[in-house]
């Protein structure tokens, strides 16, 4: 939702199907596939992605933006994790302005009061 809000005041079309893997480019971000492999490998149990998206990451950006790769990471995985287990809705206002692309992602398919 962030980045496709940023992308509306700056003009920019972000390619959010990236995010499902649907997209292999770098999203209209820079070194976004880099970002996206990285976050991918830091989620999995495989350590040898783990390593090699660590080293691409840190030669295109530098070992501080790696840091801020990684703290980013973690903590939308937290937050995400602390959203699903209370049951946290979606608020009226945002579930209207995202409901195209959540459509077009296949998001929808993950929201559990959807289906009660």
């Amino acid at each position: 939702m962030l980045l496709r809000a940023s992308g509306l005041t700056q003009n920019k079309d972000y390619d959010l199907a990236a995010v499902t893997g649907e997209s292999r480019g770098d999203a209209g971000v820079p070194h976004g596939r880099l970002l996206v492999e990285f976050a991918e490998a830091l989620l999995s149990e495989d350590d040898v992605a783990l390593s090699r998206a660590r080293a691409a990451l840190t030669n295109a950006l530098g070992s501080a933006e790696l840091v801020d790769a990684a703290g980013i990471v973690g903590l939308f995985n937290a937050i995400d994790r602390v959203a699903d287990a209370t049951g946290i809705p979606l608020e009226a206002e945002k579930a209207e302005a995202s409901a195209d692309f959540r459509a077009a992602l296949g998001f929808d398919r993950f929201d559990v009061s959807a289906r009660a």
